[in-house]
């Protein structure tokens, strides 16, 4: 301690820097108040030393265990915002899980990680520094001379420097795990992107490291030809290179086995013998000719004569094809693309978004440099053509290399290709420049020898490692083996084995040049992407795209991916054609599968941005009536208690209109509680394939949540015009404030202009006692329910047994699967639970760690919908529920257009017309006439009304005796139905809209024997028909009471088919104008 802090009885910490009084006031060293920011404080007293989270604050400090993305956590987590703002406490258990970053980043074992240098530029050395750099410079410079041979080098080097920028940039917008350009390019562009380019990007590694391993085998041969008198195994040819190349791959394997350790110091070797041999080739070059037979083959040295001479272009044929920049452009191009050797190691670098960034663009440094300064060397030191004849020569030394019959007369020893003769040896006809400029030959073909086999081990090392990160992710049926890893490092040793057996297939073949353009335009598909990946999370400006590498623009992306693709076209159209068919195939079978992932790809990103721009776009477009459509808010209660009544909704707006659905439920919630019931639903739309938003809010009744709906769903012009409920056939028994609500609801839908649509089947709309959400298994007859846990209710969030006590709380209070509650919509049937099927409790159905059951694609009706437990449902009870899925029987839709509403009674039912399901079904219009005799001219205006809406129809029937006296038998059922509600005496205030006072009876009598008589002719024209469409009686505010309405329309659809009753806002959504 101190002498300071014994004075004032103070104790210095490890938190240190502030000196605290005995009193708890901070003070500088001469006692005053204030903290002096020249001052520095070493003290603390004693009894403050507590820690901030435990002692002052329920807050917790800004830590990096908070934002990662983790399963489970370990230890104290950030309190929820309930703890926060609701002042409640709730004592979390410390999650026993296993940390999964925190696991990955401390395994067992010794872990192999890499810094920039050796982890991303040797690698990339290794890789560009190809063995095109030794067989194909020279031929570059021999077809376009040295100025177009450096715009060559600078074209592509321009190409893959814009590409590194924008990987860069990628690399460094967070963590970058195992996967390399697929991680990249998936979590980037999403998982269709990153699929396609994972599975092709793996197959051209394997059949690369094939390649390369033939082209060392090659070499093998010349070297053997050249410098051991022709020595041979078998044949010298195809049978030597798959006898060596087998051999060689399977070292190649071993080594990759055994660890990136040691294929670390293999490369390093390798890398050292590769620099060893172009310091021979430099050296060679200035030490010049050392004989004459290497003058006559063309070699004269450093010249200016002989530059000059090299400068311009000379294209010529090769391997039967014209050459010309582009084509030699597209040759070279594939020297420069291995700048992702050391990304597709990300997994095994100590830093990727350092190390990335510098080592790639470091090495693209370095290798430009040597590729523009090799063509200038060997443009000025060996002639295009040269005979090799030494005797020729030596006899002509004297003359210039212009007069030289061994350079200029390829007839004394050329060999014959297509009629002409050729001389083997110079810029245009020999591979072998490199070493015939060197100072020691061999050194230049171990130096071929290096970059196939560091370009061979790169790409068997890279490819399972891409194979494995795209096994993790599921996003191809059969490959998830592939993503177990062996040891500290998660080697991918199956991956190891496929790769070796595509490869070995490939060596036996012997000869890959077919594929060899293929191979190049893979790989500038994959950078393509790159590009246009940091081009499109750069234009939709996400606030989540903070790449911490800041030399990039989205135009220069842009331009790089262009390029990438006009280079995949340069290279070969045909292949570069095969590529794009291959990608767009790819990308169709994974965006056909839908994989379960959500990764935050801009295409994610670009979505919402296209969805808001089209939102906002709208406002400004002035409504017209001939683009008018119906656009739904169905009161659903939960998604999956009544589908029927969502599958008739959604028949109508499927790909054309708007449709929500609606909830009500009773407040107030939490809102973790209303985030599960919000995720459930939108499971259980997508699973059932109706596009449909969900809507959930609070309300003391169904009136109060419904008029929140009216007010609240939708968005600008996006907003319901129409409500869809269905109808309440237990309106006789039900609570009287529950009948009244339903009936307000009517009344509120109409004040705020909606069309209202009510739809009656005879089988009721409510199966919520019958089928089983698998998401959201629940015990009816009591209070416990497993609630699917929403992004906030992971663990060290809150407990289950938390999320459960609220779930029982809403579900014990509002007794969430009996009949008789409200916010279900109040449009429960009298099939709530379908003759024949038992009451029962609903098991909760388990699933395993991983969710599988939950996941599972269910296509099949019968499996789409199960009874409680899981058990299968009856035959009849399952066509109940699907009955607006299937195909309806051929027969009529029967449209009781009485009044004219807007249109909305002819429109809908003219729009089922056009869906597969109703396609067989004609339309047959039923209208009231004025008069008896005027039937006839009735029928022909409406006939050609019809005609000039454009609407097909089979039949229009005029109805002339409406208003005749009903039977008494029908007056007599009518009566039955309304005697529990009618009462002589005046009604009080109370049940006010509750009873049908004799008054209103009275006053009502013409209507009501109005609606009696429309039953009698329903029955008589509309009992087989297929559907049944009707105006809705208007529900007159203070003229008609809750009973007499509903009986009025209990009436019109008993015993009927299927009923829909609607009725328009007035306003007119049919026009005969163009």
């Amino acid at each position: 301690m101190s002498g300071k802090a014994k004075e004032t009885g103070t104790t210095e910490t490890s938190l240190g820097g502030l000196q605290v009084s005995p009193g708890g006031s901070t003070s500088g060293g001469d006692g005053s108040s204030h903290l002096s920011p020249d001052t520095t404080y070493n003290v603390y007293e004693t009894r403050y030393q507590r820690s901030l989270r435990n002692y002052l604050t329920r807050e917790t400090l800004p830590s990096e265990a908070h934002y990662r993305n983790l399963e489970s956590v370990v230890g104290y987590q950030r309190p929820t915002i309930d703890e926060l703002h609701q002042n409640t406490v709730n004592e979390r258990e410390r999650q026993q899980g296993i940390d999964a970053e925190a696991a990955a980043a401390n395994p067992r074992g010794k872990v192999i990680k890499f810094g920039w240098l050796e982890g991303v530029y040797m690698r990339c050395l290794l890789n560009i520094w190809g063995v095109m750099l030794f067989l194909r410079v020279s031929w570059v410079v021999g077809q376009s001379g040295i100025i177009l041979a450096l715009l060559t080098v600078i074209l592509g080097n321009v190409v893959t420097t814009l590409t590194t920028l924008s990987m860069s940039a990628v690399a460094t917008n967070g963590r970058i795990q195992a996967g390399g350009v697929y991680y990249m390019i998936s979590r980037s562009l999403g998982p269709e992107f990153g699929g396609s380019i994972g599975l092709m990007f793996t197959l051209a590694n394997s059949i690369a490291a094939a390649t390369y391993i033939i082209g060392f085998c090659d070499s093998l041969q010349d070297l053997m030809f050249f410098y051991f008198d022709g020595a041979k195994i078998v044949d010298g040819e195809v049978n030597d290179t798959r006898i060596v190349g087998t051999i060689t791959l399977i070292c190649v394997l071993a080594l990759a086995i055994v660890g990136m350790d040691w294929v670390t110091r293999v490369q390093m070797g390798l890398l050292f013998l590769l620099i060893g041999s172009q310091i021979d080739f430099v050296v060679g070059a200035f030490i010049g000719p050392q004989n004459d037979l290497q003058r006559a083959q063309g070699f004269i040295g450093l010249s200016s004569e002989v530059m000059a001479k090299n400068v311009g272009p000379d294209y010529r044929e090769f391997e039967n094809r014209g050459q010309n920049f582009f084509s030699v452009f597209g040759v070279f191009f594939t020297a420069v693309t291995g700048i992702v050797a050391g990304a597709n190691l990300s997994g095994d670098l100590k830093d990727p978004a350092e190390a990335i960034p510098k080592g790639t663009l470091a090495a693209i440094l370095t290798t430009f440099c040597t590729y523009i300064i090799y063509p200038i060397m060997i443009g000025a030191a060996v002639l295009r053509d040269a005979t090799g004849d030494k005797d020729v020569y030596v006899m002509y030394q004297n003359l210039s290399i212009d007069e030289n019959p061994a350079f200029t007369n390829c007839s004394l020893i050329g060999k014959v290709d297509n009629g002409t003769q050729v001389c083997p040896f110079g810029l245009q006809n020999s591979f072998q420049v490199m070493e015939l400029m060197s100072a020691w030959g061999p050194l230049i073909y171990a130096g071929c020898f290096a970059a196939t086999l560091s370009s061979a081990i790169a790409s068997l090392v890279g490819a399972p490692r891409v194979l494995q990160a795209l096994a993790k992710d599921k996003l191809y049926p059969g490959i998830f083996m592939f993503s177990k890893g062996t040891g500290a490092n998660n080697d991918p040793v199956r991956g190891y084995v496929l790769v070796f057996v595509i490869s070995f297939v490939c060596i036996m073949i012997g000869d890959l040049n077919v594929v060899s353009t293929l191979l190049s335009n893979f790989f500038l598909a994959s950078y393509s992407l790159i590009n246009f990946s940091c081009f499109h999370a750069s234009l939709i400006k996400s606030p989540g795209w903070r790449p911490s590498f800041k030399y990039y623009n989205l135009w220069i992306s842009w331009v790089g991916g262009i390029l990438c693709l006009i280079v995949m076209f340069l290279i070969d159209w045909v292949t570069a054609l095969i590529t794009f068919l291959i990608t767009v195939a790819l990308y169709l079978f994974v965006s056909y599968r839908n994989p379960n992932v959500n990764w935050g790809s801009s295409t994610q990103a670009q979505t919402y941005v296209s969805a808001l721009k089209t939102t906002l776009d709208l406002n400004s477009i002035e409504e017209h009536v001939k683009n008018y459509r119906p656009q739904i808010l169905v009161l659903s209660g939960p998604v999956g208690s009544r589908p029927p009544l969502i599958d008739f909704a959604y028949s109508i707006t499927k790909n054309i209109s708007l449709l929500a659905c609606g909830h009500v439920i009773q407040g107030p919630q939490t809102q973790r509680l209303r985030n599960s019931l919000t995720r459930q639903s939108y499971n259980w739309l997508t699973r059932h394939s109706i596009r449909a938003f969900y809507s959930l809010v609070e309300g003391s009744n169904l009136e109060d949540g419904a008029r929140n709906l009216f007010q609240l769903v939708g968005l600008g012009k996006l907003r319901p015009n129409t409500v869809v409920l269905g109808y309440k056939a237990n309106w006789r028994k039900c609570d009287p404030l529950e009948l009244k609500a339903y009936f307000n609801t009517l009344h509120e839908a109409l004040d705020m202009y909606f069309g209202v649509v009510i739809l009656r089947v005879p089988q009721g709309l409510d199966y919520s006692q019958i089928i089983e959400d698998e998401d959201s298994p629940i015990t009816m007859n009591g209070n416990e329910s497993a609630i699917t846990q929403s992004p906030e209710d992971k663990p060290g969030q809150s407990t289950a047994n938390q999320l459960t006590q609220e779930v029982a709380k809403l579900l014990g209070t509002l007794n969430f699967n009996t009949r008789s509650t409200y916010y279900r919509d109040g449009t429960d049937s009298e099939a709530s639970s379908p003759p024949g099927s038992p009451q029962v409790e609903r098991s909760a159905a388990t699933t395993d760690a991983n969710g599988e059951n939950s996941k599972k694609r269910r296509t099949s009706m019968a499996n789409l919908f199960r009874g409680p437990g899981g058990t299968e449902l009856s035959k009849d009870v399952l066509n109940n529920i699907t009955m607006f899925k299937r195909k309806q029987k051929k027969g009529t839709i029967d449209v009781w257009w009485l009044y004219d509403d807007g249109g909305l009674t002819l429109l809908v039912p003219y729009i089922l017309t056009t869906r597969s399901q109703w396609s067989g079904c004609k339309l047959r219009v039923f209208a009231l006439a004025n008069r008896k005799d005027e039937l006839d001219m009735e029928q022909r205006s409406m006939a050609n009304l019809l005609a000039k809406f454009r609407i097909d129809y089979s039949d229009v029937i005029v109805i002339p005796d409406v208003a005749k006296k009903a039977a008494e038998s029908s007056r007599m059922e009518f009566d039955q139905l309304i005697e529990d509600f009618r009462t002589k005496d005046e009604v009080d205030k109370e049940n006010d809209g509750l009873m049908i006072s004799e008054a209103e009876f009275l006053g009502q009598r013409e209507k009501t024997n109005r609606h009696i008589r429309l039953r009698e002719l329903l029955l008589e024209n509309s009992r087989d028909s297929s559907l049944v469409v009707m105006t809705l009686p208007m529900p007159r505010k203070t003229s008609v009471s809750a009973p007499l309405y509903m009986a009025w329309l209990e009436t019109l659809t008993r015993d009927m088919p299927p009923f829909l009753l609607i009725r328009g806002n007035q306003t007119s959504v049919l026009t005969f104008y163009s």
